[in-house]
């Protein structure tokens, strides 16, 4: 069976040009992302993880549509049923990480997300073709030797004993869908525009969300919440939902899946300033280490190939 050729994003005009534009994009995606760790990771154990996902869902999806509406971007949606395919994929994904979160720390969780770049590859080979150098796959693997390192917290006891945290166990799983839905953006895109795609997609995790967890959304106690779960709610939906979402669909249609997912690596970095930020000890020195290793990655990953 041929495989469907990818489309073309636009050429972009200015400085950037389209493949920096889409750098750029997936910069403040993993700057954004890291937040909903720390965040997360604070108001997990207060509140159902798919009621709160799936209101999350909801208010996300009415931030992009009046984004669409005001910009009058809205057009009748077409084949419903691909965004429907990458909603479950994203539902799985938020709930799972919301799911870990319960019992990982964040620069674990983190860490368990750098790996998706390698399994981005991997799924960006099978569904698209996308071929990588030794480069990118000795960068892959050294980022996923960092993310190891940083998810057993330094002790190689534990790594060669695959002790593995149950939260980072569960949130694993989460990331296997996301790095699935990385390259099947680019094969289902039939020429939507990134936030009208988007918000099909976190339409249709929303209703799937509320069909299977309705009861747990009206057992959940909204108004008895803490002031921080609105404030990680309203964070995760405007910022780690609606505009990450948008960001990786329009990165993804201008670059490699192995190099979108590369600023998955940054993410740890980027948790450590959150959790400084928000008063937290720093991690030990020697899981610091698998973070610079998860750095040196990214470097490698985003050097230009030779033609």
């Amino acid at each position: 069976m041929a495989v469907p050729p990818v489309p073309e994003a636009p050429r972009a005009r200015g400085v950037l040009g389209s493949q920096g534009q889409g750098h750029l994009a997936m910069l403040v995606f993993s700057a954004l992302v890291a937040g909903s760790f720390s965040l997360g990771a604070r108001v997990a154990d207060a509140v159902d993880p798919v009621a709160f996902t799936a209101l999350r869902f909801w208010v996300a999806g009415l931030v992009i549509g009046a984004g669409l509406a005001m910009g009058g971007g809205m057009r009748r949606p077409r084949a419903v049923w691909r965004q429907g395919l990458l909603g479950v994929l994203y539902t799985l994904y938020f709930v799972l990480m919301f799911e870990g979160l319960k019992t990982a720390p964040p620069v674990s969780a983190s860490a368990v997300f750098t790996l998706t770049p390698l399994m981005a590859a991997g799924f960006g080979w099978w569904l698209l073709r996308q071929r990588f150098s030794g480069r990118i796959a000795a960068a892959l693997a050294l980022g996923g030797a960092g993310a190891l390192w940083v998810i057993f917290r330094a002790d190689l006891g534990a790594l060669l004993a695959l002790d593995l945290g149950r939260g980072e166990a569960i949130y694993f799983l989460g990331c296997v869908a996301h790095a699935l839905y990385t390259p099947l953006v680019a094969r289902l895109n039939r020429g939507e525009g990134a936030a009208e795609f988007s918000l099909g997609v976190v339409l249709a995790g929303a209703i799937l969300l509320t069909a299977l967890g309705l009861p747990r959304i009206l057992a959940t106690d909204w108004a008895a919440l803490p002031a921080l779960v609105w404030v990680t709610l309203l964070y995760v939906a405007v910022f780690a939902s609606a505009a990450t979402m948008v960001l990786l669909q329009f990165a993804a249609l201008r670059l490699p899946s192995s190099k979108v997912m590369a600023y998955t690596y940054l993410v740890p970095a980027w948790v450590l300033l959150w959790e400084e930020a928000l008063g937290a000890p720093p991690p030990p020195a020697l899981v610091l280490l698998g973070v610079a290793m998860t750095g040196a990655a990214l470097l490698l990953l985003l050097r230009p190939e030779r033609g």
